[in-house]
């Protein structure tokens, strides 16, 4: 049996109201397929209203921080979460930092430059080469966006690209998405992101969501008394899982009001 309110079984319902009585709460959230609806158009992404509605809702508690953890350049991502200046963000799996401070933390080695100037040139002829691929620039990389494209032409530039970048670029980092194939020159996952968030709102208990193959990352970096919640389909880590956005929405809702109700308890 699921709860309606929830879409969730008892034993996960039981767990997210055991998180919501944690003294300081941080709650981390991917932001495409997890907060908002895939879409064609990345920057034309947005939050379902009831997702962005339960997240002011958390951020309006007390000992509650809300962070965005997101592969997106960090100001595409605040760009489409279009979120109060108390939220922090995470760019670029972590390459990208913003918490309380307006400045973003993010420097490259010289070193660095250099190798993504290559890479740039590996996939901008990639991508010229296969109808319907795009590159996405961020600030440590690019991704190789194909979800417009065929299957037949989405795996031809996965592995054109893959093979380019590997002999071009010395210890180039590679992750795969859905529809989407990015590359790094410098290696940071979503686990450390949520690590280094953990450690900065000094939280005794963390809440994450998350869609992807590189949330999987954050999942594992949970523990005892954490909640992980996976968006949609697929093999994943974490304990708990609702089909989508709309699913995610409806948890977050219920963790505010189990959250409000802690802080103020109803005669």
């Amino acid at each position: 049996m699921t709860d309606a309110r929830t879409d969730l079984p008892q034993p996960s319902l039981d767990a997210l109201a055991q998180i919501a009585r944690t003294p300081r709460l941080l709650v981390a959230l991917d932001f495409d397929g997890t907060l908002a609806p895939p879409v064609d158009d990345p920057e034309q992404a947005r939050a379902v209203p009831e997702a962005r509605a339960a997240v002011l809702a958390l951020l309006g508690l007390p000992h509650t921080r809300v962070a965005l953890v997101s592969g997106r350049a960090l100001d595409s991502l605040e760009h489409v979460a279009d979120l109060p200046d108390e939220v922090l963000l995470i760019g670029s799996h972590g390459v990208e930092i913003r918490l309380d401070s307006p400045d973003t933390e993010l420097t490259l080695e010289p070193h660095e430059l250099v190798q993504r100037d290559v890479l740039s040139d590996v996939l901008d002829q990639v991508a010229d080469a296969v109808d319907d691929v795009w590159i996405e620039q961020k600030p440590a990389g690019f991704a190789l966006h194909t979800r417009l494209a065929t299957e037949r032409n989405s795996r031809i530039a996965h592995l054109v690209a893959l093979q380019e970048a590997r002999a071009e670029v010395e210890d180039v980092k590679v992750r795969s998405g859905k529809d989407v194939l990015e590359f790094s020159v410098r290696s940071n996952t979503k686990g450390e992101a949520v690590e280094h968030l953990r450690q900065y709102t000094k939280a005794t208990a963390v809440f994450y969501a998350g869609d992807d193959v590189t949330d999987e990352d954050a999942f594992l970096a949970l523990g005892a008394g954490d909640f992980g919640l996976k968006s949609g389909a697929g093999e994943t880590a974490a304990a708990h899982r609702v089909a989508g956005p709309a699913g995610v929405a409806r948890v977050l809702a219920e963790l505010a009001r189990l959250r409000a109700d802690h802080e103020h308890p109803t005669a």
